[in-house]
């Protein structure tokens, strides 16, 4: 693997780093196994190449993305709460819809290119932005949640009933989970459509499967950690997997190919889920 590939693959970690971040949200902190983020995550690059082409800044077009993604967040809270649809199938419900979303976003056509519109890292210094995004996001994201708010969210993780006789709007707080984790998916999403100037209207296939890999291997790192290392830990969890996943695809010996990313996927979450737990691995202080 050459240098170049080396840093693309950080720098494609950074970004799916904020993606693994929102899906720790749901997963982690909500408790809610939220499949949304395959549509969310094309909605948010959807809406950036949109901005762009339309003439935004780099800036505004990557709030718009975010926003996008919040909006599925909350239709996908909204179904689960209001209409009592069970948290899966409310995730696959606005993923499936939002597939024809999107295309209706893109203006019909299934991919964009944006090879002529200036981007976050048009400038170059590509990694120094991730890297100050991923400070601000991590920072941000666990100040949020040991505030008093970000306990009430808390809470309905760890126990939904003692949460409900301490006051805390379960129902509202899940929405506002949903809304928070996608919007960051979309975030992601955004960045990755302006890291790469292009954008598909199939991008977020397994956006699930690779934030939970980083999680994951996050998870594995560090499992004696903080609130705060483990938002950390979800963007060195997404570094490691990329970098893996490039090492096995640039070893000629394993014969391995493009195609063969998802199978590479799939086994990289079984052989982690399969490593003996960390004894005295902590819960979020």
């Amino acid at each position: 693997m050459s240098g170049a590939e080396f840093l693309t693959s950080l720098e494609i970690g950074l970004i799916y780093g904020v993606v693994a971040v929102g899906i720790f949200l749901t997963f982690r902190i909500i408790d809610f196994p939220d499949l949304t983020c395959d549509g969310s995550f094309t909605c948010g690059a959807a809406t950036a190449a949109v901005a762009l082409k339309a003439g935004f800044s780099p800036i505004i077009a990557l709030l718009l993305a975010g926003s996008a993604g919040g909006i599925a967040g909350f239709t996908t809270g909204i179904l689960h709460i209001k209409f009592r649809v069970t948290n899966l199938l409310a995730g696959i419900l606005v993923a499936f819809m939002l597939y024809s979303i999107n295309l209706k976003i893109m203006g019909g056509i299934p991919n964009i290119t944006l090879m002529s519109e200036p981007t976050l890292f048009s400038g170059g210094r590509s990694l120094m932005v991730l890297i100050l995004l991923m400070v601000a996001i991590a920072s941000l994201v666990s100040y949020l949640l040991m505030t008093d708010f970000g306990l009430a969210l808390r809470s309905i993780g760890y126990n939904q009933k003692l949460a409900k006789i301490m006051g805390v709007s379960v129902g509202s707080m899940t929405i506002i989970g949903l809304s928070l984790s996608n919007a960051l998916i979309g975030l992601g999403g955004g960045l990755y459509c302006q890291h790469q100037s292009f954008c598909d209207v199939s991008l977020g296939i397994g956006t699930v499967i690779i934030g939970l890999a980083a999680v994951m291997i996050g998870e594995k790192l560090l499992p004696f950690r903080s609130l705060p290392i483990s938002i950390f830990a979800c963007f060195a969890g997404s570094i490691i997997y990329r970098l893996l996943i490039a090492l096995a695809l640039h070893s000629e010996w394993l014969g391995l190919e493009t195609s063969d990313l998802n199978l590479l996927t799939g086994l990289a979450i079984l052989g982690i889920m399969s490593l003996p737990k960390v004894k005295g691995a902590t819960r979020h202080a």
